[in-house]
């Protein structure tokens, strides 16, 4: 199991940026495809975007053009930035691994982050 650790997280104002990080350890980083959820207060949990091994990343249409997901391979740790962030953005995401990004599409992931806090004032 591949333990992750996100940090980053905190109170930013609307329009404002924030990046996110996501570190492994254990299992090779470079064989996993890793992806970010968010749980806004009240809602169930939602994907943001995923990236495979390979750097190919994708999102849900409520963040492309404002969200990059990313990941250094030789450092285990991947990252998502968030510009232009907006108070629906509000949430605490999470970092999650799995075997293929397919899988995030139903919420399946073999590990999972303990979470980071994002506010967003208006």
């Amino acid at each position: 199991q591949v333990h992750l650790v996100e940090s980053g997280g905190g109170l930013v104002q609307t329009g404002g940026s924030l990046r996110l990080s996501c570190s492994a350890s254990a299992i090779v980083f470079s064989t996993n495809a890793m992806a970010w959820f968010r749980q806004a207060p009240g809602k169930q949990r939602e994907l943001v975007g995923t990236i495979t091994t390979g750097g190919t990343a994708r999102y849900v249409y409520s963040v492309k053009g404002r969200f990059t997901i990313s990941r250094d391979n030789a450092k285990n740790t991947m990252y998502l930035q968030m510009n232009t962030l907006e108070p629906e953005d509000t949430a605490v995401y999470y970092c999650a691994a799995g075997p293929a990004v397919s899988a995030f599409d139903y919420g399946l992931a073999n590990s999972w982050g303990q979470g980071t806090q994002v506010t967003v004032s208006r």
